[in-house]
């Protein structure tokens, strides 16, 4: 009996659909083995060496692996191809006393055949999970690749060196509880500076003037066209070129009264390649957009579809597709299109920098298997669903044709009696759809009438429009990702819970419109972390140590080697630091207010998630108060003493309760209705007198859920 161990059980149960009755397909349910979480784990005296231990949630999935092991004549180690899965690779061959055992090629290597009754190891991989696939993986075995197991430790033991040692210099200069990590504060980084730019922008108001105009030639339909003014004189206008409304108006009165001619038609022919597949980037990134999903959402559904044999490996940033793909995907398009809707030939895609092409992009495993055929047989949830709904959609289009479009500019100039202006209309009309017949794009079409050179027009009207210089956009998941990207910050399987971590710490936090802004004390950890420790927080540097990874993962560096580079400087200056940076004592702020509990003042302090009111007196009194007013106007109908505040849980869900908590719980999830007039405890229910409430889908009913009017929803 032959054992397969992988590392999640949806892809045991899958894997074991191709497999025979000689193999028997176990779980790891991810990593065995870990640093500890007590202490720092690394001893920094003897080469960094990791103090690894079991983690308590293994230990009996342990047990039962050892028993399996015990039984089987052959153990075949199928995590994950990339770094982590070859990490929990090795681990389970020391977690299993595999490392006692012969693997295959050493045993062949050493007698020149295989013996029968020695019992092996195997390591073997493969990026979609197919029959095809697997008896590939298993036709061609490998021994344990040791130089992605030392990329893996090197990051691990990187980051885990950082969070240990900063953030207990953070506890110490600022506050309790706070935390650093090696690429999560470079994130925070981009963010903060992003904010302050937003903050400092000052708007410049500027104008533009659009003409518009009629051709004159007879029993012509939709002879109305509009031309935006894009020269004065001879010189060409800059988006601010008109700053005043006085000047918008005295050109827009020169225009009224000038003559239009057409100086120049140019007619050509567009054409618009369908975008490439998808990478892990990319696929959280155009998640985000067309389906509003976080990147740990997107991440998430993908390993799901992975596992369950739906797609190609999802953590990768190769744009390859096999030959295999490639025609199967000409199959369904030509079937199902029509020759002319196939590009003509097998696209191929390569992606920037340092990319392993053994690997694919991601794609559906089978181009044949449409998103509605495999959601009718009720294999996959509604998510998973859209998510590969998109991925079949961006796949199938990259083989497509070209969109091609028929584009005209038109060159105008306006003469008036004291000068010349020229003016500029663009037409653009879809020809030929091509790949947009399968994966839509914004664009947007101006048909514009048949016109000619020298031709005369007549001018309907002019209109100025005034106009404001906008800010930078603040990020969001999918900008925050590709600015990672471009920075060469993290790696495809890192974006995800980088921008989880730092939400998580309470460091940014998204805004109404699910952009991302830095919270009071992503500030602050930010700005003491750039003056002290520029080299963590450089993003330059920072994507200097993610190429040192990629080259020991290729066996071009050694990991000690890059280690032992960072960790000597960084542990000196941190050593300086702690005598030159003094506690923040700034962030105890006076207050004329008084503490309801003894009458002491209040001071401002800075905790974990911000500042907030404290008890002067503190640890003899520990009133607390929050900075913000976030009362709703209602009275606390169940003390008749508190008021009703918005509060959040430690996951950031609103939920309204009572000031006066631990005195009184009394907490509703939805919204209570305030009267415009009417009494101070809000608005109650007709039947049974409790609050009503306005749930989330902005539907009335009462906060009492075994109320009779719940039974039917209350109109509002």
């Amino acid at each position: 009996m032959q054992l397969v161990i992988v590392e999640s059980p949806t892809k045991a149960k899958t894997i074991g659909k191709f497999l025979g009755p000689k193999y028997k397909v176990f779980s790891s349910y991810g990593h065995v083995r870990d640093l500890p979480k007590s202490t720092i784990g690394v001893d920094l005296e003897n080469n960094f060496e990791p103090k690894y231990i079991t983690m308590p949630k293994a230990r009996k999935t342990i047990t039962l692996l050892k028993k399996e092991v015990a039984g089987s004549e052959k153990i075949l180690l199928s995590t994950d191809p990339d770094r982590e899965g070859e990490a929990i690779a090795w681990h389970l061959v020391q977690a299993l006393g595999l490392n006692n055992l012969k693997s295959t090629s050493s045993a062949k290597a050493s007698t020149g055949k295989q013996k029968p009754k020695v019992k092996t190891y195997e390591r073997i991989t493969f990026h979609e999970i197919t029959k095809k696939a697997i008896e590939e993986a298993l036709a061609n075995p490998r021994q344990i690749d040791m130089n992605l197991v030392n990329a893996q430790q090197a990051r691990r033991v990187l980051d885990r060196i950082v969070g240990y040692k900063l953030s207990p210099f953070l506890w110490k200069k600022v506050v309790r509880g706070l935390s650093a990590g090696r690429v999560q504060s470079v994130a925070v980084r981009l963010v903060v500076e992003r904010e302050r730019e937003v903050l400092k922008f000052i708007a410049e108001e500027y104008w533009t003037i659009v003409a518009k105009l009629k051709t004159q030639k007879p029993k012509v339909k939709n002879n109305e066209f509009e031309a935006t003014l894009a020269k004065i004189g001879d010189k060409t206008l800059e988006k601010l070129g008109i700053k005043t409304k006085e000047e918008a108006e005295k050109i827009t009165e020169d225009l009224k009264g000038a003559n239009y001619i057409i100086e120049n038609v140019d007619k050509k022919e567009v054409k618009r390649n369908p975008l490439p597949p998808f990478t892990t980037s990319a696929l959280q990134q155009e998640a985000w957009k067309k389906l509003r999903f976080p990147a740990k959402l997107t991440m998430r559904l993908a390993q799901g579809l992975y596992e369950k044999g739906f797609i190609t490996y999802h953590r990768t940033d190769s744009m390859n597709l096999s030959d295999l793909s490639l025609f199967a995907a000409k199959k369904f398009i030509t079937e199902n299109y029509g020759e002319n809707y196939w590009a003509g030939y097998l696209r191929k895609y390569k992606a920037k920098g340092n990319v392993q092409e053994a690997h694919e992009a991601i794609r559906p495993t089978y181009p044949d298997n449409e998103p509605e055929k495999i959601k009718t047989k009720g294999e996959i949830d509604n998510n998973q669903f859209r998510l590969y709904h998109l991925i079949w959609h961006r796949f199938i289009a990259c083989q497509m044709a070209q969109a091609i479009f028929d584009s005209t500019k038109v060159d105008i100039s306006a003469t008036s009696k004291s000068k010349t202006y020229g003016l500029q209309a663009n037409g653009s009309v879809l020809k030929f759809d091509g790949f947009l017949k399968l994966y839509p794009l914004r664009f947007e079409e101006t048909e514009l009438p048949d016109l000619e050179a020298n031709e005369n027009l007549e001018l309907i009207e002019v209109t100025p429009a005034q106009h404001f210089t906008q800010p930078p956009a603040r990020f969001t998941e999918a900008t925050l990702i590709k600015a990672l990207e471009t920075n060469g910050i993290g790696r495809p399987s890192t974006y995800a819970p980088i921008l989880g971590t730092i939400q998580e710490r309470n460091y940014i936090e998204k805004d109404e419109k699910k952009f991302f802004k830095p919270t009071e004390i992503g500030f602050v950890v930010n700005d003491i972390l750039v003056a002290n420790f520029p080299e963590v927080v450089d993003i330059k540097f920072t994507a200097h140590l993610e190429e040192d990874l990629d080259k020991i993962a290729e066996g071009k560096e050694e990991w000690v080697k890059v280690m032992n580079e960072f960790y000597d400087p960084f542990a000196k200056n941190l050593e300086q630091k702690y005598k030159d940076v003094s506690k923040k004592e700034v962030f105890h702020e006076q207050t004329d207010k008084k503490c309801p509990e003894c009458g002491a003042p209040l001071i401002i302090r800075l905790g974990k998630y911000g500042k907030f009111y404290a008890c002067s007196k503190f640890p003899e009194c520990k009133y607390t108060e929050s900075l913000k007013d976030n009362r709703i106007g209602i009275k606390c109908p169940k003390c008749g003493m508190g008021d009703l505040v918005e509060k959040r849980t430690k996951r950031k869900k609103v939920f309204y309760g009572c000031n006066q908590f631990p005195k009184c719980d009394f907490a509703l999830w939805d919204k209570p209705i305030r009267q415009a007039q009417g009494e101070p405890y809000g608005e109650k229910c007709p039947k049974c007198g409790s609050l009503m409430v306005q749930t989330k889908r902005k539907q009335i009913k009462c906060s009492n859920i075994e109320c009779e009017s719940n039974k039917k929803p209350v109109d509002g």
